[in-house]
């Protein structure tokens, strides 16, 4: 069972940008980060598979940029021009495992 810790996030005015990590215990093959803002469903944003093969919602796309570090066990989600719709708390999922979940949150 791979364990998952996740970091970054925070507070940031809108057109910032974060990174967020997630660090496992194990390899990281297929992996994802999702989000759920309050009142609303978990969504999946981002795939990357054991290749670096990468795919996107279309409201990310050209904002956030998903990758991973073998060596490292980590797996990063790049934010860029931020929006306050992007309000939420983001979730990493290596296989069948999620991370914490981390706030990001914003706002001017």
């Amino acid at each position: 069972q791979v364990q998952l810790v996740q970091s970054g996030g925070g507070l940031v005015q809108p057109g910032g940008s974060l990174t967020l990590s997630c660090l496992a215990s194990g390899s990281i093959f297929f992996a994802g980060w999702y989000r759920q803002a309050p009142g609303k469903e978990r969504e999946l944003l981002a795939t990357i598979n054991s290749f670096h093969r990468k795919n996107y919602i279309d409201s990310v796309k050209d904002r956030f940029a998903i990758s991973k570090d073998d060596a490292k066990r980590t797996l990063y989600l790049q934010m860029n021009a931020l929006k306050p719709e992007d309000t939420a708390v983001y979730y990493c999922k290596i296989g069948n495992e999620w991370g914490q979940g981390t706030q990001v949150t914003v706002s001017s």
